[in-house]
């Protein structure tokens, strides 16, 4: 990650080198071109039409290269602008990975605790059965005994009676 980072400073440093060097010379180039038709105009009265039509070109060309050198800025600033969206756009999406990667870990740890809920609660449940056929078959022996005690109860005092 910090390689592709630093490939990537390289890149636009030895891009930005020469986009600066072939503004430099289009630069230089305009300042020429300038100092050339500010002289024509100065010194020259009369030119012939060769002289004329070289001048023409070259006032042509240095508009045409300020245009171009006002492209070049534009171009920069549209590649810079790009490059910086990139980059944010790539750690949105790691930002994005990570979050959905811990949500699928505690969605992870979610449902094995609810596994465990469950088996804790079947145990409970079995438990609880268990202790409730106890307290059935313990009732039902408490009242055959009470009946016992009842039959016994009720001889007795037919032996005493009798």
């Amino acid at each position: 990650m910090e390689q592709e980072k630093d490939r990537e400073k390289q890149k636009m440093r030895g891009s930005e080198a020469r986009w600066r060097g072939a503004i430099a010379n289009l630069t230089e180039m305009s300042s020429n071109l300038e100092s050339l038709q500010s002289l024509l105009l100065k010194k020259a009265v009369f030119v012939d039409d060769d002289t004329f039509t070289k001048a023409s070109l070259s006032s042509e060309q240095s508009r045409t290269i300020k245009v171009l050198e006002q492209r070049v800025e534009t171009l920069e600033r549209e590649l810079d602008a790009a490059i910086t969206a990139a980059a944010h756009a790539r750690l949105e999406k790691r930002q994005a990975e990570a979050s959905q990667k811990a949500a699928e870990l505690r969605a992870q740890e979610i449902t094995k605790e609810l596994e465990n809920t469950t088996k804790v609660f079947e145990l409970h449940m079995e438990e609880l059965r268990a202790k409730q056929e106890e307290i059935s078959k313990r009732d039902k022996e408490i009242k055959l005994l009470e009946a016992i005690i009842q039959t016994l109860g009720a001889r007795e005092s037919h032996s005493t009676s009798g």
